[in-house]
Parts: C-alpha cells; structure tokens; sequence
C-alpha cells in the first residue's frame, strides 16, 4: 500500500465559494486523485482553510503556519510514499506579505522540512511533489477583493517561481492553473468541476512518482 499526503489549505479543504460551505467529499481534489490512482494507494487530505507556506496569521483562531504544522502532519501519517503541496494563496494576502517571491522562500522551506525530517518509523524518503495553486481572479466580493489585494498580478507568477524551486529542489512540479480556474464570486475559491479537475490532473504525476 502507498499512502499520499495532499497538504494545503481551503482548495485542499474543499471551500464551495457558492454555497460557502464544504464540497462533497467525492468533489474534493484529493478523492479524484484517490479516485484515478485505484487501489492499493492511500490518500491523505490535510486542508487548512487560510493556510500558508510559512508566515503567521496572527488573526486566525488556529495555527495556519504551514511550516509549524508541517512536521506534525508528516509524523502522524508516516510512513510517507509521496507528498503533495499546494499551498501559496494565502500568502497572496497583503497583511502577510502579498507576494509571489515570499510565498515561494516558504514553498522551499516546505520541502526541506520534508527531506530532513525525523520519521518516526524507518522508511526511505518521500517523493514531494510542488502544485502550484491557480492564480486568483477579479471578484466583486468586497471582502475577498480587500483580503486579496494585489494578489491576482503576484499569484500569476507563482506558476513559473515554483517551478524553478521545484527544478532546484530536485522535486517534482505540477501547475493546477493549467487544469482549473478560480471562481469569480470571490476570486479565491474553486467550484466542484474546478477543484475535481485538479485530482484528475495531479493524477499522471503522481504515478509517475510513485513508480506506478
């Protein structure tokens, strides 16, 4: 059996940015990856809504640093055969520090938290594999367009500044832009056929790194 952590933040969540509620399960990203890996792999979702690579939000009721919780997570579900993280929209917001390049020094600091980690039990080390998030969209939502201010230009560039990390890094890459689409009602979220879109889509990738 291979196990797969998808750890990320509302996308991985599964935030409905219609109804403002959760996705069914089925919808969810990672089960449509589960869904096209088949049998014998186990995948793990791990979303956080607000989550980011690794800053603080000192507004949240819980820790959304995901450089903090990050070892945590590896240790309660090694052993490990791959990881997948999307993560970066969060750091879009202008109260963190609203940029691609920071969200990318925490995108790298993800990674490396992977590759030196103290598993807890004796197992060879986990494939990672770096998403992208899809850049944000315009929106009329007052809020949304004020949390996310100036972060439909800079979430444009996260594409190819992770993909260099990730060429560096020696991990793999996959662009969830280039499968999905934010919506437009509050520029941030994915609607059910968008965030199932990006299962399907890691889908290929993943098995390539697992060696299926």
């Amino acid at each position: 059996m291979k196990t797969v952590l998808c750890y990320g933040d509302s996308l991985t969540w599964g935030y409905d940015p219609e109804r403002r509620i959760r996705h069914r399960l089925e919808d969810r990203w990672p089960s449509a990856l589960a869904a096209a890996l088949g049998e014998g792999v186990d995948v793990i979702a791990d979303g956080l809504n607000g989550r980011t690579t690794a800053f603080d939000d000192h507004t949240a009721d819980c820790d959304r640093n995901g450089a903090r919780t990050l070892p945590t997570a590896l240790h309660v579900h090694a052993p490990l055969d791959l990881v997948i993280i999307m993560l970066g929209s969060n750091d879009m917001k202008p109260m963190l520090h609203g940029s691609a390049h920071t969200a990318t020094k925490g995108m790298r600091r993800l990674v490396e938290l992977v590759h030196h980690h103290a598993w807890p039990v004796e197992q060879e080390q986990p494939q990672v594999l770096v998403v992208a998030p899809p850049s944000l969209v315009e929106t009329a939502d007052p809020d949304f367009a004020a949390m996310f201010e100036g972060g439909v230009s800079q979430s444009a560039m996260l594409g190819s500044f992770y993909a260099d990390m990730a060429d560096e890094a020696g991990v793999g890459f996959f662009d969830a832009g280039s499968v999905a689409q934010c919506s437009a009602i509050d520029g941030v979220h994915l609607d059910a056929a968008n965030t199932s879109a990006i299962g399907r889509g890691l889908a290929p990738v993943a098995k390539l790194l697992l060696g299926q």
